[in-house]
């Protein structure tokens, strides 16, 4: 009589193949929707606990560092250049387009060590955390838009039809936010340096970035932004509600392609390591 003898070996997602790999992809976020729902919502009431201003707290950050600007113009210290819509304005609206990009890629890069207990004790698809994590800072543009709103109604300014494209124009510069945050999550959980060092590198990438003054014609900061896919993530959607037109949806085009293979590639290795991240929190 035969025996029936089963084997078992280590669980190896690529040699499923592709199509298989996706399917668990999709599976898992099907599955976890109620999970990331609940971790969004802990998370957002949290931040603003035993906190007397709460939520003002999404608007000081980028009024002050809009006034700080204001200022160092006004005094002829730096030159933001020409505007052609009121500076607040202009000023304002990137600097909570860049806080999608930041505020979103800081987020998820601690996500995982900030959920370090859970994720030793119970078995749940991490990428719950990091989606959840990114939800914060759609709920944070959306209130900080509500006061380029009120600059809009003060300055009389009526936006031009594009701006029923804005929404759309932001999905590529959520999906590299949240595909770069997927690997620094990770590179997080082993290299501690990494969320700390992060902070530092986003404010430095948002002055190499035309978002508080004007596109820079000349010179080694134009040639760089010239190749600076933030540039043209950014840069399209606030044009598109100012003034209703740009010249940039080539570099557009491009930018929002590498982000939508950043976002996959990187939620692949992502989902290929997430057995792993326990040891490593």
């Amino acid at each position: 009589m035969a025996e029936n003898i089963k084997v078992y070996v280590p669980d190896n997602s690529i040699k499923k193949g592709y199509r298989s790999l996706f399917r668990e992809m999709a599976e898992e976020v099907r599955t976890s929707k109620w999970l990331t729902w609940q971790l969004f919502k802990r998370d957002f009431k949290i931040i603003y606990q035993q906190s007397v201003l709460g939520i003002l707290w999404i608007l000081i950050p980028p009024m002050m560092t809009v006034g700080t600007f204001i200022f160092l113009n006004d005094a002829g210290i730096f030159n933001v250049g020409d505007i052609s819509v009121p500076y607040p304005l202009f000023a304002l609206l990137g600097v909570a387009l860049w806080q999608v990009f930041a505020t979103g890629l800081n987020s998820t890069t601690n996500s995982l060590m900030a959920a370090g207990s859970m994720i030793s004790k119970i078995n749940f698809p991490r990428e719950a955390l990091v989606f959840s994590s990114m939800g914060k800072v759609l709920i944070t543009f959306l209130i900080q838009m509500g006061l380029v709103v009120v600059l809009f109604v003060y300055y009389g300014i009526v936006p031009p039809w594009t701006v029923i494209l804005f929404p759309f124009t932001l999905i590529p510069v959520l999906l590299l936010a949240l595909g770069l945050g997927l690997i620094l999550s990770i590179l997080n959980g082993v290299v501690r340096d990494v969320g700390r060092t992060l902070p530092i590198i986003t404010t430095f990438l948002m002055f190499l970035t035309p978002i508080l003054y004007a596109t820079p014609q000349s010179g080694f900061l134009a040639t760089l932004t010239e190749y600076n896919p933030l540039y043209y993530l950014l840069i399209v959607p606030r044009d598109l509600i100012l003034i209703g037109e740009t010249s940039l949806w080539d570099g557009y085009l491009i930018s929002s392609l590498l982000s939508i293979g950043a976002f996959f590639a990187c939620w692949i290795i992502f989902h290929l390591t997430e057995t792993r991240i326990a040891e490593r929190i």
